[in-house]
């Protein structure tokens, strides 16, 4: 093989199991990191990662529908900050039950595991589109820019051979806990609209789009590192089918 890195892998793939290297850099990291196998080792047997996976989908819908309910009873947003911890409870422990009793199905896992994602996430963003505290609009721009941002992951994955949990210092169980504050926020406080073009807007619209912004900053940044990379592992103009002789 060439010493030349045009001809080397791009990076190391997946084994035959479909594993990837799972890199976490998010703030909760390392608490999830201690609670987590604690309360897998708490599970009885019976309990198996597909049933904490189902509570998940479960709880995500919950959220939705309490969302808009809120338009009757702000009282409905304490109970999405109870089902966005039963949710994290089921989309985190999941594959950590998996790994702790070594009955990992990593392909399976791994499309499940983003399918349901990718579904919670939707969920989620139109009931805050639905709720009296969010324009539709918005709600409809986060839940496209987290899930550009979650296609961008899969990407990485597949050409890098590394799994990176999260953006930056925001992961799920972050994006979790903001979404706790501010519901908490919310029913205290109420929507506090206000227009702009006689267009009705809330504080949580101006956090939302804040919000859309800094994830397609974060989007274009590593968009624009990883192609860096691979255009260096892969040089334009370079015949694949050219022998080089050894560096």
């Amino acid at each position: 093989m060439s010493g030349d890195v045009a001809d080397r892998p791009i990076a190391p793939r997946p084994d035959a199991q479909g594993k990837h290297k799972r890199l976490a850099g998010f703030a909760l990291a390392r608490f999830e990191a201690w609670a987590l196998p604690k309360l897998a080792a708490a599970l009885p047997a019976r309990v198996l990662p597909d049933h904490l996976t189902a509570l998940g989908l479960v709880a995500s819908t919950g959220i939705a529908i309490s969302y808009m309910l809120s338009n009757r009873d702000a009282a409905w947003l304490w109970v999405a900050n109870g089902l966005l911890v039963v949710q994290w409870y089921g989309d985190s422990l999941d594959g950590t039950l998996a790994r702790y009793r070594k009955i990992e199905r990593p392909r399976y896992g791994f499309y499940l595991d983003h399918l349901t994602d990718a579904y919670s996430t939707l969920a989620i963003g139109i009931g805050l589109g639905f709720s009296p505290y969010m324009l539709l609009s918005v709600g409809l721009a986060i839940t496209i820019a987290y899930l550009l941002l979650s296609v961008n992951v899969y990407l990485e994955t597949h050409v890098f051979g590394e799994f990176k949990l999260g953006h930056g210092v925001l992961g799920p169980t972050e994006a979790r806990v903001l979404l706790i504050a501010l519901n908490t926020g919310a029913a205290i406080v109420g929507p506090m609209r206000f227009y702009v073009l006689d267009v009705p807007f809330t504080p949580y619209d101006v956090l939302g789009l804040l919000g859309v912004l800094a994830m397609v900053v974060l989007l274009v940044s590593r968009a624009r590192r990883n192609l860096r990379a691979l255009a260096a592992l892969e040089p334009a103009g370079r015949r694949r089918d050219v022998q080089h002789p050894p560096a």
